[in-house]
């Protein structure tokens, strides 16, 4: 909560051995005590068989930093396990608070700090470990000699508190006093008091108004609200609970809950309220209000400084993930779940990794103003072991932590199309559709949306049956005079991607339930077969052929400027809610040739997003 209502919260720091946790026993189950800590050979959630931190339960809500020592026990290799946190009794509404490893045989310290609301716990799972529990119950864990995840200790602290009352209750009601004011509910409460309610009121109002409203206010505007304050205050209300009140209607004001930009050329205070929601996804700061009560902001020069500013804070990693998620519709990756028959490899890990994979690409295009066309085709990727694995890179460190990785000519990777969780959010879990896929290239890529499909088209299902390929099933809608236009268009960028199969795996078959030669990975069979051959080769509308994604990648990079007027149109419509029309073009043409003297940077493309004429008007 923005007000501070009792006195300082009491915090924990302390380190807890999960020995003595009640459900960690050391016999007759998946855990062995030694010294120095547990091995965990097992874990299985649903039956409830994880470690849960039942002498730890946050006490107030606010950030908690947790240190948990562990390494790989009885193997050479990295040991993955991941954080949950929920309340004690119900395991089943807990959430992710992400996926970790440790090296084998290495104590290693994961350090994370995450806001947690007041009466919660964490659970330790482990991943990938490769057995059930019964399975190491049967041997007995003090005799199993398969891999575990041995954790030494866990180390907790917090709510973690700068100082009290906290930064944002002194942003409302400044330094005045604190009383003790007993309630049934609360002993421990705490109201603010004033020795002149109304004066105090109308400077708390300023201040608060000025912040919500992202403006400069004058008296005029706080008098609705320093006349509710008022009427309570006349009725007998304690002076915090007169304040609540006025602060309340402040918050459901329409200044408050709209962005109001008048037509024409932006003020500086929208200006500023539009840089800082385009790459912080937040109200502007004091520095960027300051600027904007100056009537600064605006000035060519100031605006490149801001914008440098901005993204060099750390709160620019929320324009890298809201942008990332609405440009590539990775919002969308959980819609569909890949059928475990065909794609048992897929897991949430993998997905976690997925999608860390492209926020990290896009920072690192971003911060070292790298050119655009990375996007599309690049000579480097971030991985880790899991994702290396999963793409067939070799010399990647294994483990959940990333690195920069250089790609082997060969690998087919590079850019955005042909990662895992791009190639996830266009399939629906099963299959793959040169349409789905050709039109998000199109669409996402190019900014040349197809068409939409006649209605009484009737869709093509691909077929897992492995007895025909969705290029024979597709070339009958290339029949018809009313399809064929359309495919044209819009199948050839989606067969280019058709050597990645539902999870961004390469293939050069197709997976079947049905016909096909047997599947064997790593001596294994698997329950799948291999079906018909792949057949990624098209041609393009004006003629250009192509074999592969590689050659598609080429056809792509020799007009460069379409990706940068792609890419530009998506930024501007990210950053003033509206996509750029007719009357935009030349402005967007201007920004295209100013990135084009910068080899496209990126970096350089968003400062000249924001200097353009449509992102500083209405």
């Amino acid at each position: 909560a923005a007000i501070a209502s009792r006195s300082r919260p009491n915090t924990i720091e302390k380190r807890f051995d999960i020995k003595t946790e009640r459900t960690v026993k050391p016999t007759g189950s998946v855990y062995r005590h030694v010294d120095g800590g547990v091995a965990i050979f097992s874990s299985w959630v649903s039956a409830n068989i994880q470690v849960t931190m039942w002498q730890f339960q946050t006490r107030a809500r606010g950030k908690y930093r947790f240190r948990i020592s562990g390494y790989g026990y009885q193997t050479d290799k990295p040991v993955t396990f991941h954080i949950m946190a929920g309340p004690m009794s119900a395991a089943a509404q807990q959430y992710l608070i992400g996926y970790y490893s440790v090296p084998p045989g290495e104590p290693t310290v994961i350090e994370f700090v995450e806001p947690m609301e007041p009466n919660l716990t964490i659970r330790i799972i482990a991943d990938g470990l490769g057995v059930t529990p019964p399975q190491v119950e049967k041997v007995g864990a003090e005799k199993y000699e398969g891999p575990g995840l041995l954790i030494q200790w866990v180390d907790i602290e917090g709510p973690i508190i700068d100082s009290w009352p906290p930064e944002s209750h002194r942003r409302i009601f400044g330094d005045l006093k604190q009383v003790s004011v007993p309630g049934p509910d609360n002993t421990n409460r705490r109201e603010v008091v004033s020795q002149d309610p109304l004066a105090d009121a109308e400077q708390i109002l300023l201040r608060f108004t000025r912040r919500a409203f992202r403006r400069a206010v004058t008296r005029e505007d706080i008098e609705p609200f320093l006349a509710r304050a008022s009427q309570q205050l006349e009725r007998g209300y304690p002076f915090e609970q007169a304040m609540r009140v006025a602060l309340k209607a402040v918050m459901i004001s329409p200044d408050f809950l709209f962005l109001r930009e008048r037509p024409g050329k932006l003020d500086d205070f929208a200006l500023a309220s539009r840089l800082s929601y385009f790459l912080w996804s937040s109200m502007p700061d004091d520095e960027l209000m300051s600027l904007a009560e100056r009537n600064e902001l605006h000035h060519p020069e100031r605006l490149r400084e801001q914008v440098e500013r901005l993204l060099q804070d750390p709160k620019a990693a929320a324009f890298t993930s809201n942008f990332t998620s609405q440009w590539l519709g990775l919002r969308t990756i959980d819609a569909t779940l890949p059928d475990g028959t065909l794609y048992p490899e897929y897991d949430d890990v993998l997905k976690d990794s997925m999608l860390k994979e492209v926020g990290l690409f896009f920072g690192e295009i971003l911060r070292d103003d790298l050119s655009l066309t990375h996007f599309v085709a690049s000579d480097f990727a971030m991985l880790n072991g899991r994702l290396a694995k999963h793409y067939g890179i070799p010399g990647v460190e294994e483990g959940l932590t990333f690195h920069k990785v250089s790609l082997p000519p060969d690998s087919h990777r590079g850019g955005l199309l042909t990662m895992g969780a791009i190639l996830k959010v266009t399939a629906n879990g099963t299959t793959t559709s040169p349409i789905i896929r050709g039109a998000w290239v199109l669409d996402r890529i190019l900014s040349t949306p197809p068409p939409k499909p006649t209605v009484d088209i009737e869709a093509v299902e691909p077929d897992i049956r492995g007895a025909t390929t969705i290029r024979k099933q597709l070339a009958k809608h290339r029949d018809l005079t009313q399809c064929a236009g359309c495919h044209a268009i819009i199948d050839p960028p989606g067969f280019a991607l058709e050597n990645f199969d539902v999870i961004g795996g390469w293939r050069e078959r197709y997976r079947s339930i049905g016909e096909g030669e047997p599947a064997m990975i790593d001596g294994r069979e698997m329950r799948y077969r291999n079906g018909p051959p792949v057949e990624a080769a098209d041609t393009l509308p004006d003629g250009r052929a192509f074999a592969d994604i590689d050659e598609y990648k080429l056809l792509l990079l020799s007009d460069q400027d379409q990706l940068a007027r792609a890419l530009a149109g998506k930024l501007m419509a990210y950053a003033t809610g509206a996509a750029p029309t007719l009357a935009d073009q030349a402005s967007i043409e201007s920004i295209v040739s100013q990135v084009r003297d910068r080899d496209y940077g990126f970096r350089s493309l968003i400062h000249e997003i924001v200097q353009s004429e449509p992102f500083q008007s209405k």
